[in-house]
């Protein structure tokens, strides 16, 4: 395991990378948004490539990729804490999204809630890309990203 004080460019790289896994699991909860401003779809142009990739997949696969980050990344004590710590907190925040699809779900089963469903599928879908984002800023600055309550259960899982 390396020390916290010895980020290096690579790792820095590396740790931003899982951030995808929720992103683009949580693009389902911005289908109301994105057809209601079709422009905010030019910035999802760079990840077409992944989307195609991950998509091609299927669900089986999605769960290979998903038990292979946490096997192989998080419980490697031989890569840095830098990285397992980033790779698993983007499989917490891709639990947490897991969660709100089943709320969601729920929600679209009772008759006339087509309007709150679509609010708290917009407000799901703009507090990942948001949590994302500054996730991301943070491992490419070389800073863990701190994100309330989930960081803490990060903590407990890498050590």
């Amino acid at each position: 395991m390396s020390w916290r004080g010895s980020i290096t460019v690579s790792d820095r790289i590396f740790a931003s990378l899982p951030y995808l896994l929720p992103l683009i699991d949580g693009l389902v909860f911005g289908s109301f948004l994105l057809n209601q401003f079709p422009a905010l779809r030019v910035l999802l142009l760079p990840l077409q490539p992944v989307l195609l990739i991950y998509g091609s997949l299927g669900q089986f696969g999605q769960i290979i990729v998903f038990f292979a980050l946490f096997l192989l990344v998080v419980r490697n004590e031989k890569i840095s804490h830098f990285i397992r710590f980033n790779t698993m907190q983007a499989i917490l925040l891709d639990i947490v999204i897991f969660l709100c699809s089943i709320v969601v779900g729920a929600l679209g089963k009772v008759p006339g809630t087509g309007f709150a469903i679509e609010t708290v599928a917009n407000t799901i879908f703009l507090g990942i890309v948001a949590a994302v984002g500054y996730s991301v800023i943070q491992s490419l600055s070389g800073r863990y990203a701190e994100i309330p309550a989930i960081s803490d259960a990060v903590y407990m899982q890498v050590r």
